[in-house]
């Protein structure tokens, strides 16, 4: 298998790589990441000019028409940058539920503003109290008329604090989960919301029988929810391997600059060590990371899949990320230095859709279909 990037891949990548380095050294990030939206506007239309806003979507829904690969090629020089930008959030997961599951109208009716960075999405799922993985939703949707009014509380809504438009996961009344469209300022819509600990956004949404309207038909939207977190599982590896690139690149630049006892720190063998396992643990990651993307673009939305990458990348990002802190000493929690940033960043990661111990036990209830190795 060929794990080269394609020119036109290449270009994209170094188009992205450009454009945030531009707009992004680490004083102008903690001043962007401070105001009240906590990302840039500016960049955020900037990246729709470029095409990156509707890669995912086809030309139809006024995208480009490109795949998975593509996106994570995007989202890997997002976490390279600590860019603030919701990408993954309002438009790539949200984006990619309404494109699987949406009727044409609204898909031309909502993606075409979404790729020219007019409109953010949110997707509203997660619910109080309930441990990642789980199906069984407390927010329903009851028909009236021709629609339906949503009744419940969703939490955390990564972007909800911004988004023009949700869509919204509920038990549909014969059974089942629907996928709903609504307006963020819809009538019967409460938003609450919080800065999260890598200084990102997120919200609690509260539905009293607010009107919304049914994505796609009447059948069960349960797969394409599926697909939507395996493709945001995979995602989140891509933007944890730049993160962790970046904190790796930190590190062994501290260690060859920073002197103790007249020679730089580089020159004591057992930092040199640590700093050889780091690097162990960021291929690793990468690995797993290729494979999770590899499987996305064959189609293959397979959720155990994302658990053994998510498994790993969140392994080697705490490993990475505790050596940085420690090696940089106490330089490396402070807030105007960068290296902290992207740990919370990788911290933050590792507890979005399930961490470790929620991974390693969707893996572990499978054991027992693996058959034994003959001696």
């Amino acid at each position: 298998m060929d794990f080269d990037l394609t020119d036109e891949q290449e270009m994209l990548r170094d188009t992205v790589r450009d454009l945030l380095a531009r707009n992004y050294d680490p004083e102008t990030r903690l001043k962007v990441t401070d105001t009240e939206l906590g990302w840039s506007r500016e960049v955020w239309q900037q990246l729709a000019e470029l095409g990156v806003l509707g890669l995912t979507f086809t030309e139809e829904d006024g995208g480009v028409g490109a795949g998975p690969v593509e996106s994570m090629v995007v989202l890997h020089e997002v976490g390279r940058r600590l860019a603030p930008e919701p990408i993954l959030d309002a438009v790539l997961v949200p984006g990619a539920l309404i494109a699987a599951a949406g009727s044409a109208e609204q898909r031309q009716r909502v993606l075409p503003e979404v790729a020219a960075g007019t409109k953010l999405l949110a997707f509203a799922h997660a619910e109080p109290g309930v441990r990642w993985p789980s199906t069984e939703l407390a927010t329903t949707a009851v028909p009236q008329g021709d629609s339906y009014v949503l009744t419940g509380i969703k939490n955390p809504v990564a972007h909800g604090d911004c988004a023009d438009e949700l869509v919204v996961s509920a038990q549909l009344p014969g059974g089942g989960t629907g996928l709903f469209l609504l307006g963020a300022e819809a009538t019967g819509v409460t938003r609450k919301s919080y800065r999260t600990v890598d200084g990102q956004r997120g919200a609690q949404l509260e539905f009293e029988q607010a009107p919304a309207e049914l994505l796609g038909g009447d059948g069960d939207a349960a797969a394409a929810i599926e697909s939507a977190l395996v493709l945001a599982q995979a995602s989140l590896c891509a933007e944890s391997i730049g993160a962790m690139e970046e904190a790796l690149r930190l590190t062994t630049d501290y260690l060859k600059q920073r002197k103790q006892f007249g020679v730089t720190l580089s020159k004591f063998q057992a930092l040199t060590h640590r700093a050889a396992d780091m690097y162990v643990s960021l291929e690793l990651a990468r690995s797993m990371s290729l494979y999770a993307t590899a499987a996305v673009a064959d189609g293959a939305s397979d959720p155990h899949v994302a658990s053994r990458a998510r498994l790993q990348v969140g392994r080697s990002a705490r490993h990475i990320g505790q050596e940085s802190i420690q090696m940089h000493g106490g330089i490396g929690v402070t807030a105007e230095y960068p290296v902290g940033h992207y740990v919370a960043r990788l911290t933050a990661i590792e507890r979005t859709l399930g961490g470790g111990l929620e991974h390693l036990r969707v893996l572990s209830a499978r054991v027992g279909e693996y058959a034994l190795p003959e001696l």
